[in-house]
């Protein structure tokens, strides 16, 4: 693979982005929340971009594939959460669907990138 940092993967930075709108739709988020749903779903999105940056930082593909496979369960992880905040009546259907967009091509490309190490 050409790609000398993590930060050159385009699904490393779709991930960021996708943890930047995580953190600025639970700021919406009730206060009791804080320690609950709001610190759940901050964690699982920040762990997607750490983990494909830490794989890709590994020495080896078998790592690295790895470290794709947390991230992408972490990815599911922010999409049970972000339904369980539209369920509760935290987040309007409108940017739910525009995260969970967002969550689907990052899931495309964690695969895609995936199949390509193999």
């Amino acid at each position: 693979m050409s790609v000398k940092n993590y930060r050159e993967l385009i699904v490393w930075q779709k991930a960021m982005d996708l943890v930047e709108l995580i953190y600025q739709v639970t700021k919406n988020f009730p206060k009791e929340e804080l320690y609950g749903l709001t610190s759940q779903i901050r964690r699982a999105a920040v762990s997607i971009p750490s983990n494909i940056a830490e794989g890709q930082a590994r020495q080896s593909t078998a790592e690295f594939k790895n470290f794709l496979s947390i991230a992408q369960g972490s990815r599911a992880e922010v999409e049970t959460q972000l339904m369980i905040a539209q369920r509760l009546g935290y987040l309007p259907q409108e940017k739910a669907e525009q995260i969970l967009n967002l969550s689907e091509e990052i899931k495309r490309m964690i695969y895609a990138l995936t199949a390509k190490l193999s």
